[in-house]
This record gives structure tokens, sequence and C-alpha cells, in this order.
């Protein structure tokens, strides 16, 4: 059997791999849709990921009456998705499938949700990639205690789009938050099908949050090394900064640099009670005027 260089299985001078190879591609992309005249914002982003990627696609609509409601307040745990659609809805299900075909989706369906948006993550997350959301799909009262609860909790990554966003999706130049945590580990990874593409990658290093890895009895994970493995070579930066801080960092490196993604981990107050948003995490969804790529 051949022996390998170090060089060589570390993949960062293999000339056989081609950097234009799909790793990890959004096979299947969920998009929380809530309007279908016009199409709104995560319908038409999620349908440019799924065509710019050959996958599949699922358009949801979250009925208006339960947006609001928390997890402990969604009634019967019996989810209120739909395999097909109601006799109400079909006009919906055609037209979905028609806008996704003519975007070049090759598959699309379409279903609905009678329950709160954490119960409709959490099922829809079980066989999806990437889900799409527009941040103002629930009022601003609920942006931490119901989109954040949800978010936590679907163990999904999610692309959350600003207010009124109406631009097309891009990945040219895209931030990357990472300080070493699991979080922000899980989203950079999630992230990877859009940093190959990009022609721009700043990564901002605000290096280990806790004292969790001290002890040095945990593997270690280089963020630069991960990405050189695969072919990006990204413009480092260092912070050493608060929770709040570091997310007021992360946006002005994103506006002066006329970022179209930020990736960063969701970060949980409480590691027993991950319920709410942490302060950066906080931060960057209420304030970001850009998509952000989020992953607990």
């Amino acid at each position: 059997m051949p022996m390998h260089s170090q060089e060589h299985d570390a993949g960062l001078t293999d000339p056989a791999v081609d950097p234009a190879t799909p790793f990890a591609c959004p096979g299947d992309v969920l998009a929380l849709v809530t309007s279908t005249d016009p199409w709104s914002p995560a319908a038409t982003v999620g349908t440019a990921i799924a065509a710019r990627w050959g996958g599949n696609l699922t358009g949801c609509f979250v009925e208006p009456s339960v947006r609001m409601l928390r997890d402990s307040e969604g009634g019967p745990t019996v989810l209120g998705l739909l395999a097909e659609p109601r006799a109400d809805d079909i006009d919906a299900f055609a037209a979905f499938g028609s806008f996704a075909r003519q975007s070049g989706v090759n598959a699309a369906t379409w279903t609905t949700s009678g329950v709160g948006m954490a119960q409709t993550l959490r099922q829809l997350g079980a066989w999806h990639d990437l889900a799409v959301i527009e941040r103002d799909m629930v009022a601003p009262s609920g942006l931490f205690d119901v989109l954040g609860e949800a978010i936590l909790g679907c163990q999904l990554a999610c692309l959350v789009l600003p207010p009124r966003w109406s631009r097309e999706i891009s990945f040219e130049r895209i931030v990357i938050g990472c300080n070493g945590s699991l979080e922000s580990i899980r989203a950079m990874h999630a992230a990877m099908p859009f940093l190959r593409k990009a022609s721009q990658v700043t990564l901002i290093d605000g290096g280990v949050r806790g004292s969790r890895h001290a002890d040095g009895r945990l593997p270690h994970f280089d963020p630069f090394v991960y990405l050189l493995r695969h072919h990006i070579t990204a413009r480092p930066q260092y912070i050493r900064a608060s929770s709040d801080l570091a997310g007021d960092l992360l946006l002005k490196q994103a506006a002066d640099g006329q970022v179209d993604l930020l990736v960063m981990g969701a970060y949980g107050q409480s590691p027993t009670h991950e319920r709410f948003f942490g302060g950066a995490t906080r931060h960057v969804l209420e304030e970001s005027c850009i998509p952000v790529l989020m992953r607990h």
C-alpha cells in the first residue's frame, strides 16, 4: 500500500482535488413562505439556492395565527403539517411547483403548518439541510423568544433574511465569525457550499469561548486550516471582546466590506436552558441588514 505524506492526507496540496467539486451541498432546502402573491423573500431565495445547487425544495406556509406561539403554547404535539395540499390550498401547491420549475428547481413540494415555529422547524428540520427564514415573519416582540427558540431547537442551519429583503441572494463576499465553539464550527461547516463559491472570505477569529477547552484534552479545531483543506484562503482578523461587543464588531466588518453573507453560531443564553439567544446572536439577529447563516 503506498504511503501518503502528511500534506497529501491533509488535502492541502493534492492536485487531484478539484476545488469546484460540491461539498455538502444543500440537497434539501426549506423555505418558510409568508406570502404567495407575490412570492415572499424566503420563497425566492430558497428557490435560487435549490436551483443553483440542484437541490430539492420544500415551501412551507406557517399559518399567521400560530406564528407567534412559543413552543410551550403549541398545543398538541401532533403537528399540523400536511404532506398533501388541502382542498383550499391546491392553487398554492400548483403555483409553487410552477414557480420552482421555472426557476430551475427539479423537485419541489408545498406544505402548510398549523403549529408554532419551533415545532414546525423541528419536524421539517429532520429531513432538510437548510431553512430560509424571513426575520420579520414574526412581530418584533417575538424575535427572540419565538424565532430564537425555533432556531435554537431545530438542529438545522438557518439562513435568516433581514426585513423586506428584495435583492437577489449572493455569496461573493462572506464573513465568518468563529470563536472555537461547537456552534460556530457547525455554522462554518454548514456554510461550506457557499464559501466555496465566494470570491472573498474573511474569518474573524474570536478565540475559544469559556474554559471548557482550557485543559487541552479535547481535539483542537483550527478554522484556517479547515478552510485551506477545502481550498478556501480566508483573510484573518482577530478579536477579543465580550459577547455583545463581538456581535457589533461582526456587523461593522460586514458593513465595511460590503459583505453578502454573515456566518456565525447561534448561541443559547444558558447551557442548561437554551431557550433564548445569547448576546452576540441577539445583536446580530436584531440589527443585521444582510442575510445571516446560523446554526446551533
